[in-house]
């Protein structure tokens, strides 16, 4: 189900791409790629902390956002975004996002990326995700984010734009380390 806004977000927001409450003062846009290394390790360790720090108190919400790195040595990433969003359409989401980002060294570099995805769907689950990988509105989703992440100046992934009373903050690329980032989200919300 897609909303029409959340916190002045530039594009529609697909409700199981959401973590939080639309009500938080603050949104953060992440900007990320299933073959993407680093979007990995901030899916696997830094996601975590931001929730604890930031969702869970309500203090922000968090957007995820398809942004499928392109041209050579990125052949499958379109596909995995697409399967994604296919899985948020049913409410997989969240598990089709740990299961890429965790098996990633072996679709990246095979191909498979159905194999992967497959594997945590139940036999009528991988029917309906199959099904919406191939729905127009699934892919204009998908293009939809890269479009408005290419918009906001970003260029590589993982980028965060953050939306703070009304205002959008640059792209920031790939922060260096959590506390740098957290840091950066408690100046913002002591504004």
């Amino acid at each position: 189900m897609l909303l029409l806004s959340c916190n002045a977000a530039n594009a529609p927001i697909d409700r199981a791409k959401l973590l939080g409450s639309q009500s938080a003062p603050m949104t953060v846009e992440i900007y990320s790629s299933y073959d993407c290394p680093h979007c990995k390790v901030m899916h696997e360790t830094e996601l975590p902390k931001l929730m604890s720090d930031f969702v869970i108190p309500g203090r922000a919400c968090i957007i995820n956002r398809e942004f499928p790195l392109i041209g050579a040595g990125h052949p499958y990433a379109r596909e995995a975004a697409n399967y994604a969003t296919a899985a948020a359409r049913i409410g997989k989401y969240d598990v089709v996002t740990d299961t890429l980002f965790k098996n990633q060294m072996t679709w990246a570099m095979n191909g498979r990326v159905w194999d992967a995805v497959a594997a945590v769907l139940s036999p009528a689950d991988q029917a309906k995700v199959q099904a919406f990988a191939k729905d127009p509105t699934v892919l204009a989703e998908v293009q939809r984010d890269l479009d408005a992440g290419m918009a906001g100046g970003i260029t590589s992934t993982p980028s965060f734009i953050f939306v703070y009373k009304g205002k959008r903050s640059p792209a920031l690329a790939n922060p260096t380390t959590y506390e740098f980032l957290k840091q950066y989200l408690n100046a913002l919300l002591s504004q």
